[in-house]
């Protein structure tokens, strides 16, 4: 390599160099809650007016999810990647072990056309699927909101009432406890069976479960994040019949084994040996 190459070759090495060093910088920066309000506009809570959110400290808020003003959220509960919680015209309320999925909305009425005023108020151990939207409306415990479905103001949904994927259930509508309700305008289709009674509780107890990991994912320091990458590149590159052929073992590493209570199969498997 010439002189001119080697010069070349010292001036690339020098920009990737800095270019690195100045990724690195900006990502603790981002780390660091004082200086993340400078570079990025966008806060996961936020207040409104006079109005501050509450969230308990063992609930998990997504860094993509907004929740402003007016807004409670109690203990094991977990507000997903975009969803939006508004409570600026009225209040919101969530309860304890409840998950609202992502992109789902929550929103509030001042007034509307019966004059009332409605708050929304979501109970314990609610699951509300992906993209749904609940207006003023009350979802009692262990209810379940499919993906996709809207409530509209003054609706209720009573302990252990279903709410069908995509249903558009129409103003202060009552959802009796024990009904599964779908269509537009979402009507009474049939009782809610035992499997589903079940499975909603479950519902609950899983996404508790399974937020834990992403909240600790979120609060990861970019240094170790990157470790990792490196541990699952090494890790995905080892060839198994060939160790089995050798006799060799090689454990998983200890930061790339998702927790047995994610998954409640894999728990129930190891107690039955």
């Amino acid at each position: 390599m010439g002189s001119l190459g080697k010069a070349i070759y010292a001036v690339g090495f020098w920009i990737r160099e800095t270019g690195q060093a100045l990724d690195r910088l900006g990502c603790r920066l981002q780390g660091n809650y004082l200086f993340q309000e400078q570079l990025s506009r966008h806060r996961a809570l936020m207040n409104i007016f006079d109005k501050e959110p509450v969230v308990d400290k063992d609930a998990f808020v997504a860094p993509s999810a907004s929740v402003i003003g007016d807004v409670r959220v109690g203990r094991g509960s977990s507000i997903w990647y975009g969803c939006v919680l508004r409570g600026d015209v009225n209040s919101i309320s969530v309860g304890s072990g409840t998950n609202i999925q992502d992109n789902s909305l929550v929103h509030v009425a001042k007034s509307n056309l019966s004059g009332k005023v409605l708050p929304t108020i979501i109970g314990d151990n609610v699951t509300v699927g992906h993209s749904a939207v609940l207006h003023g409306c009350t979802v009692e415990d262990e209810a379940f909101v499919g993906m996709g479905a809207t409530l509209l103001d003054g609706v209720v949904v009573e302990k252990h009432g279903m709410v069908a994927a995509g249903a558009l259930v129409r103003q202060n509508t009552r959802i009796p406890t024990g009904e599964v309700w779908g269509g537009n305008p979402a009507k009474f289709l049939r009782k809610l069976t035992d499997e589903e009674r079940s499975f909603i509780s479950q519902s609950a107890t899983n996404y508790t479960n399974l937020a834990q990991v992403h909240a600790a994912e979120n609060a990861k320091p970019f240094d170790e994040i990157e470790f990792e990458k490196v541990l699952r590149k090494k890790f995905a590159r080892r060839d198994e019949e060939n160790d089995s052929m050798l006799g060799v073992v090689r454990e998983t590493p200890p930061q790339l084994i998702l927790p047995d209570n994610v998954l409640p199969d894999k728990e129930r498997k190891s107690s039955q040996k």
